[in-house]
């Protein structure tokens, strides 16, 4: 008989300790979690290191979450999108098992030069410029246009190099693509060539469409020996947005001042589009030699000066 009454008051005793138990976590549970940041950079390891890389970034964590953690599944890690703010414990212990990682967007848009786009970079992502400008020259065979004009999504934590080394292998997996479909293959010496053209076409066309057409001007001056005479040939650099003047025109001494020089700038002046690059690679076949802005913005294409001289009066007047 005592024995029985032991048994039952041990069982009691037991599962008042797990209603105890259990009602203490279900306490728990309900205490948010205030995250500080909304990106959280979690390192590789086991659930525990987690949950102590946590507490140290002052995430009020215990020896309870841990045993939670495990039970909702293995934690990610690398630089992930959590959420910032106060949320429900739960919540924030799963978003560990299934967040995804962040990601930053950069654009290089088509027709802007080098410097200009890594100052960009530098600025939004709080980076080195200079460090970016270094690994650009360790990284990229071509001064400029090393970059295609794309849309780029990259993690939110990487480095200079890293994200430079990125940016230059992906475009020249495009170059290569591009220059096999069309020249059968990929020698980057004759694709400098064409990605000057392209880098032209960009700057002087008024659209997509224009843009054989404009190639087959500067092929067509080219071959007759004639200097290009475009401005846009005068915003490489870091004059990639100033008006180019008769002054400037007059001033500046450098080889891609198409004005004062014969054939085409040392290197691009800027990165071409995909579609600026086919122009360059697959012309329209004419004979203009001149083109001028009208008033709707685009160009009319003449093939004598005789010509060009009246597109010039009315576009005056």
């Amino acid at each position: 008989m005592n024995i029985k009454n032991t048994i039952w008051k041990t069982i009691s005793i037991l599962y008042h300790l797990f209603l105890i138990a259990i009602f203490s976590l279900a306490f728990y549970i309900t205490i948010p979690v205030f995250v500080p940041t909304t990106n959280l950079n979690l390192p590789k390891g086991s659930v525990t290191n987690t949950i102590e890389h946590l507490q140290k970034r002052g995430i009020a964590l215990s020896k309870i979450d841990t045993y939670l953690l495990v039970a909702l599944g293995q934690p990610k890690y690398g630089d992930l999108e959590i959420g910032k703010g106060e949320m429900n414990r739960i919540n924030f212990l799963k978003k560990l098992t299934t967040a995804t990682e962040a990601f930053q967007i950069l654009t290089l848009i088509p027709g802007e030069t080098r410097p200009i786009f890594l100052e960009e970079v530098a600025k939004k992502s709080n980076l080195s410029y200079e460090k970016l400008e270094s690994n650009y020259e360790k990284y990229s065979y071509y001064k400029e246009a090393g970059v295609m004009p794309e849309t780029y999504h990259l993690p939110t934590n990487i480095k200079e190099e890293k994200l430079i080394e990125f940016l230059v292998k992906l475009s020249e997996k495009k170059y290569k693509e591009l220059a096999d479909k069309y020249l059968g293959k990929y020698d980057k010496k004759e694709w400098l060539y064409y990605l000057t053209i392209a880098s032209i076409i960009q700057k002087e066309a008024a659209n997509n469409k224009e843009m054989p057409i404009v190639a087959s001007v500067i092929y067509n001056r080219l071959k007759k020996r004639m200097p290009l005479q475009m401005d846009g040939t005068l915003n490489y650099g870091k004059y990639s947005h100033i008006k180019v003047t008769s002054k400037r025109i007059k001033t500046d001494k450098s080889k891609f001042n198409t004005y004062l020089n014969k054939g085409l700038p040392p290197y691009p002046i800027c990165s071409g589009s995909i579609e600026a690059i086919k122009s360059a690679l697959k012309p329209a076949m004419t004979n203009y030699l001149y083109f001028m802005k009208n008033k709707e913005g685009v160009h009319d294409f003449t093939e004598t000066y005789k010509e060009h001289l009246k597109n010039i009066s009315r576009a005056k007047k």
